[in-house]
């Protein structure tokens, strides 16, 4: 070999080993589940089960994921959503969660539905430190980063949505006669403490009657009989869209006209409203927090047209009038501007950071003045919501924001 060849071999090899330093300079920080090329998200949803209208969450998250994905990713990586049935099924859950965690090893999981399915990971997310995230249930326990740092919700927590109902009720019915239905777990307990807590002293003069169902019931109708017989004027009904429908229906075909308050999960056109009969569903009461698609004051809204526009090129088989299709076009966007904000830093520990540090975070399609902000003290993200009544066809906004703690 000559010195001219040679010096050119070393010429070579101290530009490949300049590169590689200066590649692993410029490589990210990751924990499992993340690499120079993907990030690997994991979720387990009720695809079957009493539970499966929300199914369509996690496929539109399918769909909204592949959009990322086609416009280049984040950061230059690809969202790889893994996503599981779990049925509604809190053992299940516990199955897929440990899988998608052992075997799959994902980066973080993301929107899991379900208080009860929820519950059962709580402890085993933390345990393993897996971010938890923006979960699609408003349980109260998710916002508790002191002894659950790694688990966040997304939702309007459903005691603050209890506490507005509640509000509302004592300055416009203060003399209401109150019946409550309600899912026999934890979601249906906290939406329950929130309207009790909010309506404070009165609560034991003005809530006649509690009625409660489980998942597994086939329907509620002998429990909308006897709470109709309390003679309550006003019901909440705090129920998942199966049971939701049934009871807008029976309450109806019963001839028990009250005052009628619907959760805010229970309050899908598409999913609920539409199989109870929309003329049965009038005058319906619920909290909104984002957009309606059905609403025509944001027919020529700029982010509403975007979200059309997306459904049918992504997601043609979803139903545009199910408000959780909605629900999860936000969340997506929600995690992606976390990842954005973890940029080459993809550790757990810092897509939590990230998580809990949305500041002044505004996605055009929640309702206008509304905006996320989280904290390391604060897991909070929607604090606000206002009053709609449904009017045959479409809810109607009606009254000024309204925060649980105001």
């Amino acid at each position: 070999m000559t010195s001219r060849t040679f010096n050119l071999v070393q010429w070579v090899a101290a530009c490949a080993s300049l590169a590689f330093s200066v590649g692993a300079v410029a490589a990210g920080k990751y924990s499992p589940g993340a690499s120079d090329t993907e990030i690997k998200i994991g979720q387990s949803q009720p695809y079957s089960g009493p539970a499966s209208a929300y199914g369509t969450i996690g496929k539109l998250h399918q769909a909204y994921f592949k959009m990322i994905n086609e416009q280049g990713g984040i950061n230059g990586r690809k969202i790889n959503l893994i996503s599981l049935d779990d049925g509604y099924s809190p053992p299940k859950t516990v199955e897929q969660i440990r899988k998608l965690v052992e075997q799959e090893e994902v980066l973080a999981t993301f929107n899991t539905l379900g208080t009860a399915p929820n519950t059962a990971i709580h402890k085993y997310m933390n345990a393993k430190k897996v971010p938890h995230l923006f979960l699609a249930t408003g349980a109260t326990k998710w916002g508790d980063p002191k002894n659950y740092p790694w688990t966040i919700g997304w939702n309007i927590s459903y005691q603050s949505e209890g506490m507005i109902y509640a509000k509302w009720l004592l300055k416009n019915k203060p003399n209401a006669k109150v019946a409550i239905l309600y899912q026999n777990d934890d979601y249906g307990k906290d939406v329950l403490k929130g309207v009790k807590d909010g309506l404070g002293a009165k609560a034991a003069t003005m809530v006649v009657k509690e009625a409660t169902y489980e998942v597994s019931d086939p329907t509620v109708d002998s429990q909308i009989l006897t709470l109709q017989a309390s003679g309550a004027d006003t019901f909440i009904n705090i129920t998942t869209p199966k049971f939701a429908a049934q009871a807008i229906r029976k309450a109806y075909d019963s001839g028990w006209k009250p005052l009628h308050i619907l959760n805010n999960v229970g309050a899908s056109i598409g999913s609920v409203l539409t199989p109870a009969g929309l003329d049965k569903s009038k005058d319906l009461i619920t909290l909104q927090y984002y957009k309606d698609q059905n609403d025509p004051q944001w027919k020529d809204d700029p982010a509403m047209l975007e979200w059309r526009a997306f459904m049918g090129r992504y997601y043609k088989e979803g139903d545009p009038k199910d408000a959780s299709n909605m629900y999860a076009y936000l969340t997506a966007q929600t995690l992606v501007q976390v990842l954005k904000q973890c940029g080459n830093d993809l550790t757990r520990e810092n897509v939590m950071k990230q998580a809990a540090n949305l500041k002044n975070f505004k996605l055009p399609l929640l309702l206008p003045g509304m905006a996320i902000n989280t904290s390391p003290t604060d897991y909070f993200l929607m604090e606000q919501g206002q009053l709609a009544k449904f009017n045959g066809t479409q809810w109607v906004l009606f009254g000024e924001l309204i925060g649980a703690n105001d």
